[in-house]
């Protein structure tokens, strides 16, 4: 059995832990050791006195990969991201934002439901955590939405897809993933991810005021906001709006010349100025600890994901299985176009029993290269190109195309991670009940991912201007 037999062997059973319902982690980290075992032992010709020397050097391989990956400092920008976005919620600034929102965008029909979306879009700008953004705005908004009449369906439906916009907007954890995983630079890949983004707002927006139209019962608009009270609600909801500007600063200087600083440093200097904000607010020692503690527990989460899927990817480096992949794409007399909608929705089908990082940590070592290899390889110019990009933008593209993937993903059924975090904040409502609200906005991803893929200048504007 040659080396690719062993790879297919190995993420077969990978493949099957999953659905048994292991945790990604640990049935990464368990394939991906058991497979260089198997690979190693394999080489010597599966002599019983060479077991022993192919399980020391597996086990040496697995033990030295996650401290050499997850010490880059590219990672450092998760729990980071992930603290602003936990301070920004125990401060009381999350709140003042929806606030804001309602007052300026509630008198559309289906407006408090907008004001939601685009609320949640501040909230995503500095929040990395999809999971985060829908418990938040689960605690604030569907309160609201149910006390002037809207479907409990349709308020959690909104919640839990809007909630999905923190995986695009930047500061977002899952482009840092995918831009490591990748080797891609992590400003662009943040700078890409603020059209596609506001765009995919945009889309829901326009999706809910449609229904709200045609069932008026739905989404009832709120109506008596004075200019004066809605001018009043902008200061508070400011901080928000500044820690953006920080962001956006030390990722890309829109005045020309070079940026301030890292994304890392960007990301820092935005929770310190979270945190020196919520001190001036009255943040209790209570609250700042909630804050920390969430924090670890959600880095904990995402960086054991990494470990464990970073094993097996080193093991997939051995069996050549990547290569092959590329090669048999390669060689199918398709269009590439068209194979890449397959991938997509491949993505869309293995996303209902995955999770969306771990789905991408599993999937990209293989299918990145695969699509490069059909853009013309990855240092192509856009001339030669099949896409009509060059490699490093192609990689942007498809990065957003991927999370946008996965930003479906988490509202899909039957592990929308989303859709059960809303169910488990909310006790008035079961999980049905939210898959049952998310289901419209499915047609808006659909509409979303079909426009990014045929106009890349919208994912493509700002990463070119940063050259």
């Amino acid at each position: 059995m040659d080396s690719i037999e062993i790879g297919l062997w190995v993420t077969a059973g990978l493949l099957v832990m999953v659905l048994l319902g292991m945790r990604v982690a640990f049935a990464a980290g368990l394939a991906g050791l058991a497979g260089l075992i198997w690979i190693f032992w394999a080489k010597s010709g599966y002599a019983p006195d060479k077991f022993t020397k192919a399980l020391v050097v597996s086990v040496k391989i697995a033990g030295q990969v996650p401290h050499s990956k997850v010490s880059s400092n590219a990672l450092s920008l998760i729990p980071t991201f992930i603290l602003i976005g936990y301070l920004a919620y125990y401060a009381g600034l999350t709140k003042a934002l929806f606030e804001a929102a309602k007052r300026w965008i509630a008198w559309l029909p289906g407006g408090l439901a907008v004001s939601t979306v685009f609320a949640t879009a501040g909230f995503a700008a500095v929040s990395g955590a999809s999971v985060a953004t829908a418990a938040v705005f689960a605690r604030i908004a569907i309160p609201e939405m149910l006390k002037i009449g809207y479907d409990k369906r349709f308020a959690a439906g909104v919640v839990a897809a809007a909630g999905t916009l923190a995986s695009m907007i930047p500061p977002s954890a899952i482009l840092v993933i995918y831009a490591i995983i990748v080797e891609q630079d992590v400003g662009k890949l943040l700078l890409a991810g603020f059209i596609p983004g506001a765009f995919s707002a945009l889309v829901y927006a326009v999706l809910i005021v449609g229904i709200a139209v045609v069932f008026r019962s739905v989404g009832p608009p709120v109506r008596g906001f004075t200019w004066r009270e809605r001018l009043v609600s902008l200061p508070p909801a400011l901080p928000i709006v500044f820690v953006i500007v920080i962001i956006i600063f030390f990722v890309y200087n829109p005045f020309g010349g070079d940026a301030w600083g890292t994304p890392t440093e960007g990301g820092a200097l935005g929770a310190f100025v979270v945190f020196c904000m919520a001190l001036w607010r009255g943040m209790r020692w209570t609250q700042l600890k909630l804050a920390l503690l969430e924090t670890a527990k959600l880095t904990a989460m995402i960086f054991a994901i990494i470990w464990g899927v970073l094993i097996y990817v080193r093991f997939l480096g051995f069996a050549d299985l990547p290569g092959a992949f590329a090669d048999w794409i390669t060689s199918l007399h398709m269009s590439p176009m068209l194979i890449l909608v397959c991938i997509l929705l491949a993505y869309a089908v293995l996303g209902m029993f995955m999770d969306a990082i771990g789905m991408l940590l599993l999937t990209l070592p293989v299918v990145y290269p695969a699509v490069m290899a059909l853009n013309g390889g990855e240092y192509v110019s856009a001339a030669d190109a099949t896409f009509g990009m060059s490699g490093p933008m192609c990689a942007i593209w498809f990065g957003i195309l991927v999370v946008k993937m996965a930003e479906f993903c988490l509202i899909t059924p039957p592990i929308g991670l989303n859709c059960f975090v809303v169910a488990g904040v909310r006790p008035d409502l079961s999980v049905q009940d939210v898959f049952r609200g998310v289901t419209p906005f499915f047609i808006a991803d659909g509409v979303t991912i079909a426009l990014l893929v045929a106009f890349p200048g919208i994912v493509l504007y700002l990463p070119s201007l940063a050259g």
